[in-house]
This record gives C-alpha cells, structure tokens and sequence, in this order.
C-alpha cells in the first residue's frame, strides 16, 4: 500500500483528505508541525509528500529545501489559490507539482496518481540508456548523467529530461511535456514547465558560447539542441 504523508496544519482538511484518500487505497500519515512532518519525510517511510507551503512553525519552502539536500521523494506541494509566487517558489524549491487551495478530494488524488504513474521504475530489463549527445537516460532506473557525471533530478525534472532526449534534435510542445512530466494537460498561465526547464538548465549548464543546451522556441516549446 503506497504511503503518503499529508504536512498541513489545517486539522479539518487535512483529516478530510486523510479519509478520502485512505478510502481510495492510501495509507495516510498527517503532521500538523513543519519540524514533525521534515523528520517524518526523511524517515524513508513515505513514497510521496504533500506539502502546504504555509506552516505555523517554519515555511513549507524551507522544509522542501531540507527535504531535496537528503531526499528525492516526488512533493506536491499546497499552495494559496490564485499566487502565483507561491507557486513559482515552490516548483524552485524542488516541488514536483502542487495544487492550490482549496481543491476536492478527488483532484488530489487524481495528482498524487499522476506522480506516482511517473516516479515508479519501469518494470523489466535494462535495455540501455537513451543517448542524446553529452546525456545519457536510464529509463527503468530512472537515472541521468551529463558527460558522465550523474544528475540530481527531481521526479519531474528527470521526466523532462527524458522526453526531451526521446526527440533529441526536434522540438516538443509544452503541452506534450506537461502531458509527459506532470500527467495532466498544461492549463492556461501555467508556468510549471518554464520554471522546472529553468532549473535543467542550470543543472545542464551552458555551452562554451554561453548558450543554453535546452533552448526555447517561443510559440513552440522546447529543444534539447545536437551541438
């Protein structure tokens, strides 16, 4: 039974959560405290993390941070309905999606299953990574590397990655990214891709002329470029 660890101070809806995802197959675990619920996270007990980004003892963005330099278990994290910054902030952090507040019950799941779908290892044998140029994709391991060193991706980072090697060279639309990365169609104004593609980049770095190796084709979507 996949578990999952609700971090939210708010006692009603946390428990409203709680019982409808436990009626859906989850084993759900509630921390109300940021401190409580980051040690609980780390515990290896957990294979996702719901995350409010408003916490009464310390901000939910410091707890992820604390979270991504020990752990790459996927977090959605919950952010106010409507805030933009929250959302960016959170998806710099090292977020792999959130939902804003309020949400039903059956949207959370919905993501949670999206992450899960995404985060699992492929069953079978190891037929080789994927090669696009420098980079070097391990589907069933859900593993990277960059001219041979490894890469430290969230879950959703290491899916971009992967559909972008998959069209090597060729330019894939941003809806067909959030389709692949986030499980759900890319809705209006949503910049979930662009701030997770920012923090590719970075981990990619740049090319000797400065240029990035992910470029952007306004009105198009992205490419990862053959040199």
């Amino acid at each position: 039974m996949t578990k999952i660890l609700i971090i939210d101070d708010d006692v009603e809806l946390a428990g409203l959560f709680k019982e409808y995802l436990e009626q859906d197959g989850f084993a759900v675990e509630v921390s109300h405290q940021g401190e409580s619920g980051l040690r609980l996270a780390l515990s290896g007990d957990y294979q996702l993390v719901i995350l409010d980004i408003m916490l009464p003892d310390i901000k939910g963005t410091e707890v992820l941070n604390r979270i991504r330099m020990e752990s790459r278990i996927p977090v959605l994290m919950f952010t106010a309905k409507g805030d933009d910054v929250d959302r960016i902030i959170g998806l710099e952090s090292g977020a792999d999606d959130y939902v804003p507040k309020p949400c039903t019950p059956r949207e959370l799941a919905a993501r949670i299953r999206a992450i899960l779908r995404r985060t699992q290892p492929a069953k079978g044998g190891d037929n080789g990574p994927i090669i696009a140029g420098a980079l070097k994709v391990w589907s069933e391991k859900r593993k990277a590397s960059w001219f041979d060193h490894d890469l430290e991706l969230t879950s959703t980072e290491f899916n971009l990655l992967e559909t972008l090697a998959l069209h090597f060279g060729r330019i894939v639309s941003k809806n067909e990214l959030s389709e692949k990365a986030l499980g759900r169609p890319l809705a209006r104004f949503d910049r979930s891709i662009d701030v997770h593609m920012s923090s590719i980049r970075q981990k990619l770095g740049c090319q000797s002329d400065g240029r990035s190796y992910i470029q952007t084709v306004r009105g198009q979507g992205y490419q990862l470029i053959k040199e």
